[in-house]
């Protein structure tokens, strides 16, 4: 792989999970991820130390696990919080902070293991924090790769930091994929869930609430993410992300619809072999992977019974009732600036579903029209800033059409 994974660039001396301790940041810990991150270490508290926890909002959640992990810090991302955080920990000698500076200020603390799992481009300025200074950087963050690849991956280099992916389907493939001689790979297939409107026609997608949306029927994941499911517009950011951790070529790319989400990934050859991983759908396995990497844990998931679940179903994607999959990979092809701008007029999209402003099949019409207006600018971001500059633009005219046809 071009990534440091398994390579010899990357961190070594990482203590295993067998023996010693290891230091942990969690970006996003009071997320469905970082709950499931600090559940494992729950288990296993002779191995692990906690430098950070961060979340954005939930000020209660964040006060109730740095009583109970007690890390170095503890960061609040909106600063009108600050006070609540700073009351809620008052006494325990936890360092405590506010703003998107000190986010990434807490990226930087000395982790070995950095879980990043803040959703959308927000996650982009702690993950690089922690990438730069070479920890081994747990990856749930997808908007890292989608809005800023070529420039994330360059700066992985440069410092010799490991990405071990954390979503399933990303994780299944770095446990099943022989990254030494990709040449021998003919096809790398994600599976999708198909989300909870897998069987809905057109004119019912029409009507579906946010609650509808986010009532994932195998995963328990926040909202945003279960809408990104909903549109499979999650399976087509996930594309990209495979695109840049995975470098075998977007034609050995491919999408599966799988219901019951046993296999999450698939890595056919070109002698017929086709390795698959298969789990229950629960994150905290592929989590589990990450955090003993390169070791295992025990993790406290369901375990496999074939024979009881008797049958796994596979289709292949309805790009007409669910467009979004089609526009991310027209977006990959088209590279540059494209990913850049689906996720962000993606962002502001979901939003404005979730507040009631536009219907559920706005999402993808949203993306849609913004990708076919930004067409002609399509130039490759120079820097890290001129990513923020092109996510904000996108932003205000993904807003205007929200406006425009807001109902």
């Amino acid at each position: 792989m071009a990534l440091s994974i398994a390579s010899d660039t990357g961190n070594a001396d990482l203590p295993l999970a067998g023996g010693g301790r290891r230091s942990v940041s969690i970006l996003g810990s009071t997320g469905s991820i970082g709950c499931s991150t600090l559940d494992l270490v729950s288990r296993n508290r002779d191995r692990y130390d906690i430098v950070a926890l961060t979340a954005h909002r939930n000020v209660e959640a964040l006060v109730a696990q740095a009583r109970e992990y007690r890390p170095g810090l503890a960061v609040i991302a909106d600063e009108a919080l600050f006070p609540a955080l700073k009351d809620g920990l008052s006494g325990t000698g936890i360092e405590v902070a506010a703003g998107d500076a000190a986010i990434a200020e807490a990226a930087a603390r000395p982790a070995e293991w950095v879980m990043a799992s803040i959703v959308g481009a927000a996650g982009l300025a702690p993950t690089l924090a922690a990438v730069r200074r070479g920890a081994h950087v747990a990856l749930a963050n997808k908007e890292c790769l989608v809005s800023a690849g070529p420039l994330f991956l360059a700066e992985v280099m440069k410092s010799g930091a490991t990405l071990l992916p954390v979503d399933s389907e990303h994780n299944a493939i770095f446990q099943v994929l022989d990254e030494k001689r990709l040449e021998t790979v003919d096809k790398i297939v994600l599976t999708a869930s198909g989300g909870p409107f897998r069987t809905w026609s057109l004119a019912e997608m029409e009507k579906a609430s946010p609650a509808q949306a986010v009532a994932h029927p195998r995963w328990d994941m926040g909202a945003k993410i279960s809408v990104d499911s909903a549109t499979l517009m999650n399976k087509g950011l996930e594309l990209i992300e495979a695109h840049y951790l995975f470098p075998v070529g977007e034609p050995r790319l491919d999408v599966i619809i799988h219901p019951e989400s046993i296999i999450h990934s698939m890595v056919a050859y070109v002698d017929g072999s086709v390795l698959a991983q298969l789990g229950s759908p629960d994150m905290r396995t592929p989590i589990a992977y990450a955090l003993a990497w390169p070791e295992r844990m025990a993790a406290p998931t369901e375990k496999l019974d074939l024979a009881r679940i008797g049958r796994l179903t596979f289709e292949d994607p309805d790009l007409k009732r669910f467009p979004a999959l089609g526009l991310a990979r027209d977006a990959l092809r088209a590279g540059g600036a494209a990913p850049t701008i689906l996720n962000a007029a993606n962002e502001v999209a979901v939003e404005a579903f979730l507040g009631g402003g536009i219907g559920f099949l706005d999402i993808a019409r949203v993306s849609a029209d913004i990708l076919a207006r930004c067409a002609g600018r399509n130039s490759a971001p120079a820097d890290l800033d001129s990513v923020y500059k092109i996510d904000r633009n996108t932003r205000i005219l993904a807003r205007e059409w929200v406006q425009k046809h807001s109902r």
